[in-house]
């Protein structure tokens, strides 16, 4: 009868390591998946935030005597957002291409 006790604690010793790997896996897992969420979120809310900023009339957004044409500094600033919205799943290629033609001019 000794023996089948040992047997039982080292089962019960093996199910618990076995347990406790799983949770700990489970919640690293889980962590991954909801940064990856936040950050897929924050890139969408970027794009609402330019796309609402583009759309703004164009007497709010420069003076009369001021060039309306971006600069190459802020068309560059523009294609990296763009490329990183991409990157991220918010923009398909199909939209990535569209507004990257509208940026420069084309």
């Amino acid at each position: 009868m000794r023996r089948n006790s040992r047997g039982i604690v080292n089962t019960m010793a093996r199910t618990a390591a076995i347990a406790g790997t799983a949770t700990v896996t489970s919640a690293v897992v889980g962590g991954t998946m909801q940064k990856s969420a936040a950050k897929k979120q924050a890139a969408a809310q970027q794009a609402a935030d330019q796309s609402a900023a583009a759309e703004a009339p164009a007497a709010e957004a420069s003076a009369p005597e001021e060039s309306s044409a971006p600069t190459m500094d802020e068309q560059l600033a523009q294609l990296q957002q763009l490329g990183q919205l991409r990157d991220a799943g918010v923009l398909t290629e199909e939209e990535f291409e569209a507004k990257k033609a509208k940026i420069l001019g084309q």
